[in-house]
């Protein structure tokens, strides 16, 4: 049996709300990293760009990093909580002002995958 391993990728702050991520990181969760890849450049979401930019910088770690096989990464988990949030005010009736937030993202990739079988060097000496 091959060993896995566990590569990790974090975008903080993405300038998107949280409920809007979830939708599309729900598409993704536990698939491949190439069918994420594919179906998030096919998603008609702006919240598709950021979740295939981490998805593809967990695989980069998980290859770099580790020695993971690309072909056998999967998403274990891919979570989407708040970020900081930005008070501003919008003019309203009668000289009044209403205030609302600008809400973020963070968005954490966990992938999982086998890890290369490393080669054995044979050090024999020549007598």
């Amino acid at each position: 049996m091959a060993e896995l391993t566990q590569a990790v990728a974090i975008a903080r702050g993405v300038n998107q709300t949280p409920r809007k991520v979830s939708l599309v990181a729900a598409l993704v969760r536990g698939r491949t990293v190439a069918d994420a890849q594919t179906i998030l450049s096919h998603t008609p979401k702006r919240s598709a760009s950021p979740i295939a930019k981490v998805i593809a910088s967990a695989s980069a770690n998980a290859t770099h990093s580790f020695g993971a096989v690309e072909a056998s990464l999967v998403i274990k988990s891919l979570e989407v909580t708040s970020g900081p949030r930005l008070k501003r005010f919008r003019a309203s009736a009668m000289g009044r002002a209403s205030g609302y937030e600008k809400r973020s993202s963070h968005i954490k990739v966990v992938l999982e995958g086998e890890v290369k079988p490393k080669k054995v060097v044979n050090k024999e000496k020549k007598s």
